[in-house]
């Protein structure tokens, strides 16, 4: 049986001051897994064991999550540090390309190293990733709504917020007590998330990009994420999609079998 992650020693590296966190867990080719808002390195819990038992999976937590959350806005938290950050991650721990896997704004932070540094990247996962072209006044209103919430002291209306915005209604009041504590612990983060300037990634850049690409979306994801993809997807004439059944954003949680049956089949055929 494989250890689970709550066992699994917390390493980091560091840059100029600001340790990036990870676990790591398995052998063979390197798997990056990289999380969405509100999220850290623990949310891939149903995806480490599994997903370990074909690959060398690194799990890292962003900067500004967990265990070293930003309480209050930082311009050290965007898109491009977290893909810098990435990068660093990736030449100083495990020094060869990667399969890449990004989820929800950790799809935006993984599309974003691709196109930094293609070179780094073997194959790439998108899971209902978002903020292509420009986003809309309303996509980003119920973040400064939740962050508006949250500098007010009501916590659990801003992160119910949040969760039932990207997830469907009463997401956030069925979720299990480790996710809730996971996402309480990065709630800060939103303050930083909210002031991130020029956030959008331009579609046309993926079109540089020549390895494998895997998009993939919930069946009951908002119909935003579906949108994204057919932009990218227009620019990304190799890429595969598919839908994981029964499932909403947080797909990896609601079907994690279908989920890591997915991802696995995937990476096996690109490495071939």
């Amino acid at each position: 049986m494989l250890e689970p992650l709550t066992r699994l020693p917390l390493r980091s590296i560091d840059d100029a001051g600001h340790p990036l966190s990870y676990v790591e867990s398995g052998q063979g080719q390197v798997l990056l897994l990289v999380h969405g808002s509100l999220c850290d390195l623990r949310y891939w819990r149903w995806q480490i064991p599994e997903l370990s038992r074909h690959f060398r999976v690194v799990a890292p937590s962003l900067r500004g999550y967990w265990p070293h959350a930003f309480e209050q806005a930082s311009p050290l938290f965007s898109v491009e540090q977290h893909a810098a950050d990435l990068g660093k991650l990736i030449d100083e721990a495990v020094g060869r390309p990667v399969h890449l896997l990004g989820h929800s704004r950790g799809a935006h932070v993984a599309l974003e190293l691709a196109a930094q540094t293609p070179g780094r990247i073997a194959s790439l996962i998108l899971a209902d990733p978002g903020r292509q072209a420009t986003p809309s006044a309303t996509a980003l209103a119920f973040q400064k709504q939740a962050a508006d919430l949250l500098a007010q002291g009501d916590v659990e209306g801003a992160l119910a917020g949040f969760i039932d915005t990207v997830n469907g209604a009463d997401t956030w009041r069925r979720m299990t007590g480790w996710f809730k504590e996971m996402v309480r612990d990065n709630a800060g983060t939103l303050f930083s998330q909210v002031a991130e300037h020029d956030t959008a990634f331009d579609p046309s850049r993926a079109g540089a990009l020549k390895c494998p690409v895997l998009l993939l979306g919930g069946e009951h994801s908002p119909p935003r994420f579906a949108r994204s993809m057919d932009v990218l997807q227009a620019f990304l004439p190799q890429a595969q999609r598919d839908v994981i059944p029964s499932a909403s954003h947080g797909m990896n949680l609601g079907n994690a079998r279908a989920f890591n049956a997915r991802v696995e089949h995937f990476v096996l055929e690109a490495q071939a």
